[in-house]
């Protein structure tokens, strides 16, 4: 309603404006042809007297709209200069730019909020670039330091060779540690430019779950952590090798962080025509601070085991994509001391992303390391 009431009361303007220039030129024709005619003396012909008058007043009228013009291109200037200003700025990289969207933009008030939020934008982005940068030169320093530092001792003619074996041993560790972050990196960024050849296919996802529980025995036995694998009989259609990077990654965070004698449960169902794997422990957990970060690249949620473990922070932001990629989503519920639980939810449409197998096809195993 107040922008109606401005843009009427602008038109009205204009048109009070455009009379006053008229009567101006007229007057001002009038008394001009009246000082000519008294020192010139006036044509004998009418018509002749006529067309003077009015190329004076069409004079008239050109000098006045050329000053209001010329005023009015110095308003413009300094209407559009901020403008052009904070975008010149944008472009040379100085994403802090902020235009105060007050009343002398008038109808162009939406452009000046379109450059402040494409501003605050790039800056968000420009800051998660130098976090990203920041820390992929840390993750990778960490590893390159213990290799210089293991290396440089293996040259000791006085070593041993239990600790020439210990020292090789770490050394293997942390290229094998440096090599999988970098072969992250590059799925990460393959995923979100879906440059990644992917090759749907339908497979059971019951028996890849089972595959993964027994391809981890050892880490679990090791602990003496008991597995409970409660899996329906579901056949899927997805990227196979993907999907197993997402089962991989989330068995063995949690082996990671459950302690000795703890539990972990999966559970492969179908709700409300999704399908639906609950993997959980339980582990050290986390608190509620910690749960909105978990997905960010380079994230630990326990740096000191994280770091011991080998982990690089980037494995649940590819499980997220994976995820995503497949249209579906993941949650994540967990308590400090209490245990984590990890639910992915993936979409199930009959004869097209998956079909549920045979109704008495649920299987329920239990291992005891």
């Amino acid at each position: 309603m107040i922008r109606r009431f401005k843009q009427i009361a602008q038109i009205i303007l204009k048109l009070c404006l455009l009379i006053t220039v008229i009567i101006a030129s007229w007057t001002g024709a009038y008394f001009a042809s009246k000082l000519i005619f008294r020192i010139l003396g006036t044509p004998s012909s009418v018509f002749v007297a006529q067309m003077i008058s009015m190329l004076l007043q069409f004079l008239f009228i050109f000098c006045i709209m050329a000053v209001i013009g010329f005023f009015m291109r110095g308003q413009e200037r300094a209407f559009y200069n901020p403008i052009i200003m904070a975008i010149r700025k944008i472009s040379q990289g100085d994403f802090k730019v902020v235009l105060e969207n007050d009343s002398r933009y008038r109808q162009f008030g939406g452009i000046v909020e379109g450059i402040n939020e494409m501003a605050s934008e790039l800056n968000q982005m420009e800051t998660m670039r130098q976090d990203f940068i920041s820390n992929v030169s840390h993750e990778i320093q960490s590893p390159l330091t213990s290799i210089r530092g293991f290396a440089r001792a293996l040259q000791s003619d006085t070593l041993s060779l239990d600790s020439r074996r210990h020292y090789l041993d770490i050394i293997e560790s942390e290229s094998t540690r440096l090599s999988g972050l970098s072969d992250n990196l590059l799925k990460l960024s393959a995923l979100e430019s879906g440059s990644l050849p992917f090759e749907v296919k339908a497979y059971r996802l019951d028996k890849q779950l089972r595959e993964m529980v027994l391809a981890s025995e050892p880490q679990w036995l090791g602990k003496n952590i008991e597995v409970e694998a409660e899996l329906e009989e579901i056949s899927i259609h997805a990227v196979e090798d993907l999907m197993s990077q997402v089962w991989t990654n989330l068995l063995h965070n949690s082996i990671k962080f459950t302690p000795q004698g703890g539990f972990i449960h999966i559970r492969l169902q179908i709700i409300d025509e999704s399908i639906e794997v609950e993997i959980k422990d339980s582990g050290i957990g986390m608190t509620e601070e910690e749960l909105p970060l978990v997905f960010d690249r380079f994230y630990k949620a326990d740096k000191s085991r994280s770091s011991s473990g080998g982990g690089s922070g980037l494995g649940l932001s590819l499980v997220k994509k994976i995820v995503e990629i497949h249209d579906g989503s993941i949650t994540v519920n967990s308590r400090s001391r209490e245990g984590t639980s990890f639910v992915v939810r993936l979409p199930l449409k009959r004869g097209e992303l998956g079909v549920k197998g045979k109704e008495n096809g649920n299987a329920k195993e239990q291992v005891q390391g």
